[in-house]
């Protein structure tokens, strides 16, 4: 599984980072980014609940 970040969607909110700083981190422009390349699966959850707690939508996990 990857997870992705619509750029335009994201607001900066810092949510997905709190929740999964192992996949989700901030750019320079304070939007979110996804770690490249599959996600490990001790941390499958916790990326997808912050697919979930995106208030945006901004995040899919797939």
């Amino acid at each position: 599984m990857r997870a992705f970040v619509d750029r335009d969607a994201c607001i900066g909110c810092e949510a997905c980072v709190g929740i999964c700083p192992e996949v989700f981190s901030m750019d320079d422009d304070a939007i979110s980014v996804a770690v490249e390349g599959e996600i490990a699966e001790d941390i499958l959850e916790s990326a997808e609940e912050a697919m979930d707690c995106c208030p945006v939508g901004a995040i899919t996990v797939e």
